[in-house]
C-alpha cells in the first residue's frame, strides 16, 4: 500500500536510538526479528531523525542506496517499506505518496533523540541556577547512549550522532560533571584541569597531582604531548603549600555595568568613510564585515543582540558596517565591492583604533575576509574564528541549473527589495533562520530593509557570490578554528569540511541546527560563545 488512510484512533509510536535502536507502537515493543532486513531499520532510522519525518525519494535513495542503479532503487524502497509495515503491523508505517516518503504521518510519534536535544534546547533559556540545574538533569536523563551504536559506518548517522555528542558534553559541562566528562573523553584536558581546581579547593593536594600524573600518561599515550599552560598552573598550585588567596566569606557580589557600545568613523584609503562600533572591556576581538549589518540597529534587534551581548563580556567587541551598507557610506562605485575592497576596510577600522595584535573573527561572508586578512598579516592576528563559512561561495561552484536560479534571485531581489510582499528577503529568511520563530522573520527582514537600498543590495549579493579565499586558506598559519551548523542551509557542512581540509591545524566543531544565524534559544549559541571562550584562551 503506498497511500495512508487515518486509523479510527491515533496511535502512539516511540523510536528509540540513543544506545540501541527500538519502535515500540502502543506500548507493545517491536520483535527486533521484524528489522533484520537492514533496508528496513534503515528506512526508520533515517525518517526518525528527519524534521516533519519526512523525506523526498530521491533524498532516501541518495541517503541509504547511493551507489544502486537507477533500476533496483525503487524496488529497494517498496520493500523496505513493506518489511517495515509488516513488522510494526501498521499499514501506514511507510507512507509512499507522490515524491515523498513518511514515517507513520498519522501517529503520535516521538523519536529520543529529538527529545534529548528539545530539552537541552530548554535549558538555554532558564536563568536561575538551581532551575537550570533541575533542567540539565531532565535533559541529560534522556540520553540513554550514542545515538544508533551499530550504526557507526553509515555516513547519514554521523553529523547526528556528533550534534548530539556535543550537546551531552555541553550539558555535563554545564553541569559540572567533569569525571563522567573524563570518562567519555580522557583527553577532555579542561574537565581535567576543572577536576584539579575542584580537588584543589577541597584542600586535596594529592588528588590534584594524581589528576594531573593521569591527564599526562594520557595525553602522552594518545597524542605524544603533555598538559597546557593551565594544567601545569594547576599543578604547581598543587605543589605550592603556600596556598592561594581566597576571597572573604560572604563578600557580597559586584554589580555588573550594563554592556553599551559607542560607534566612530574613519576612512577609508579610497574616500570611503566606514562607521565602526566597540563594546565592552577587555581584550580586543574584531568581527569581520558580513552580509548587511547596521551597528545601530543591530545592535537592539533579536536577530543579533544575544550575540553582540555575549561576545561583548569577556572583551572588546569591534564591528564595523560594511561599504555600502548600515551607518557607512552607501553611495560607492561599484569596483567597490571586491574582496581586495573588503580586506582594505578591515585594514582601515584597526589601524584607526591602533590594534597591534587581535583575534579576527569571520561569520558568513565575513569569513573569506578574515582568511584573507590574516594570510596577508599574520604578524597581526592572533587567532582566527570563523562561523557558517566557505573558502569558495556560491558561483564558482554552480552548475548551469544553479546559475539560472541565482540569476532569477537576483532579478527578484531587484525589483521586491524595498516591498512589504513575499520576494527575495522571504527567500533568504528560509535559508537563514530556517528554525527561526515568524517574529525574528520580520526582524530579519526589518534588519535587511534598513540595511541598504535595493541597488546595493543587489551589487553586495552578486559580489558575495564571487569570493574565493582558498589560496589564502591554504598557507595560514594562524591558529584557526571553524564552526558550522551540521544543518546549515546557505553553506552546508561540507563546505566547512573543505575549509578545514584546506586550512593547515584549524579545528572543526560541528554545532547542531539547521540556523545560519544563530538564535539565543538554540543550543548551538551556548556551544558557539563556550567553544569561541576556550579557544581564545589557549
Amino acid at each position: 500500500m503506498t497511500r495512508g488512510t487515518p486509523p479510527a484512533t491515533t496511535p502512539r509510536v516511540e523510536v528509540r536510538m540513543l544506545g540501541r535502536f527500538e519502535v515500540a507502537v502502543d506500548g507493545r515493543t517491536v520483535d527486533p526479528a521484524g528489522f533484520a532486513r537492514r533496508d528496513a531499520a534503515h528506512l526508520v532510522k533515517l525518517l526518525a531523525l528527519t524534521p516533519g519525518h519526512r523525506l523526498h525519494r530521491e533524498q532516501v535513495i541518495d541517503a541509504l542506496w547511493p551507489d544502486a542503479t537507477p533500476d533496483s532503487v525503487a524496488n529497494r524502497l517498496h520493500k523496505a517499506a513493506h518489511f517495515v509495515r509488516r513488522a510494526t503491523g501498521s499499514h501506514d508505517a511507510i507512507v509512499l505518496e507522490g515524491d515523498a516518503v513518511a514515517l507513520f504521518p498519522h501517529a503520535d510519534l516521538t523519536v529520543d533523540a529529538l527529545e534529548f536535544e528539545k530539552a537541552a534546547g530548554r535549558v538555554v533559556s532558564v536563568l536561575h541556577p538551581a532551575m537550570a540545574g533541575a533542567a540539565i538533569d531532565a535533559a541529560l536523563a534522556r540520553y540513554a547512549g550514542d545515538l544508533l551504536p551499530f550504526d557507526l559506518y553509515e555516513d547519514w548517522t554521523s553529523a547526528h550522532r556528533q550534534r548530539l555528542q556535543l550537546l551531552q558534553r555541553h550539558l555535563l559541562r554545564r553541569a559540572g560533571r567533569f569525571e563522567q566528562l573524563v570518562a567519555i573523553d580522557p583527553t577532555d584536558e579542561d574537565a581535567h584541569v576543572a577536576i584539579m581546581r575542584a580537588r584543589l579547593d577541597a584542600g586535596d593536594r594529592t588528588g590534584a597531582l594524581r589528576q594531573y600524573d593521569l591527564l599526562a600518561r594520557t595525553l602522552e599515550a594518545e597524542f605524544g604531548f603533555g598538559p597546557g599552560a593551565e594544567a601545569r598552573a594547576m599543578r604547581e598550585r598543587a605543589l605550592d603549600r603556600r596556598g592561594a588567596p581566597t576571597p572573604a566569606p560572604g563578600s557580597p557580589p559586584v554589580a555588573a555595568e550594563p554592556i553599551t557600545q559607542q560607534v566612530r568613523f574613519c576612512t577609508a584609503a579610497d574616500g570611503v568613510r566606514l562607521a565602526y562600533a566597540t563594546s565592552g572591556t577587555g581584550p580586543p576581538l574584531v568581527k569581520a564585515s558580513n552580509w548587511l549589518t547596521h551597528l545601530d540597529h543591530d545592535w537592539t534587534s533579536p536577530v543579533w543582540q544575544h550575540m553582540w551581548q555575549a561576545l561583548s563580556r569577556e572583551h572588546t567587541l569591534v564591528r564595523y558596517d560594511e561599504r555600502g551598507c548600515g551607518l557607512s557610506d552607501w553611495d560607492i562605485d561599484i569596483e567597490s565591492y571586491s574582496l581586495d575592497a573588503w580586506v582594505r576596510d578591515l585594514e582601515t577600522v584597526v589601524d584607526d583604533l591602533g590594534l597591534e595584535r587581535f583575534p579576527l573573527l569571520g561569520m558568513s561572508q565575513g569569513g573569506p575576509i578574515a582568511i584573507t586578512y590574516a594570510a596577508r598579516h599574520p604578524e597581526r592576528v592572533s587567532h582566527v574564528i570563523v562561523l557558517g563559512t566557505c573558502a569558495r561561495a556560491t558561483w564558482a561552484r554552480a552548475t548551469d541549473e544553479q546559475r539560472r536560479e541565482l540569476a532569477a534571485l537576483g532579478e527578484l531581489m531587484k525589483v521586491s527589495w524595498g516591498s512589504e510582499q513575499s520576494g527575495f528577503r522571504q527567500v533568504y529568511d528560509a535559508r537563514f533562520l530556517p528554525d527561526g520563530p515568524l517574529d525574528t522573520w520580520r526582524a530579519f527582514d526589518e534588519l535587511q530593509r534598513r540595511s541598504t537600498s535595493p541597488r546595493n543590495a543587489f551589487r553586495l549579493w552578486r559580489a558575495f557570490g564571487s569570493l574565493d579565499c582558498t589560496a589564502e586558506a591554504r598557507r595560514l598559519e594562524v591558529p584557526t578554528l571553524i564552526l558550522h551548523a551540521t544543518g546549515d542551509r546557505v553553506w552546508s557542512f561540507s563546505e566547512a569540511e573543505e575549509l578545514h581540509a584546506m586550512v593547515a591545524g584549524s579545528r572543526l566543531v560541528a554545532l547542531p541546527g539547521r540556523n545560519h544565524v544563530l538564535q539565543a534559544d538554540e543550543p548551538a549559541f551556548a556551544m558557539f560563545i563556550e567553544e569561541v571562550e576556550r579557544f581564545l584562551a589557549e
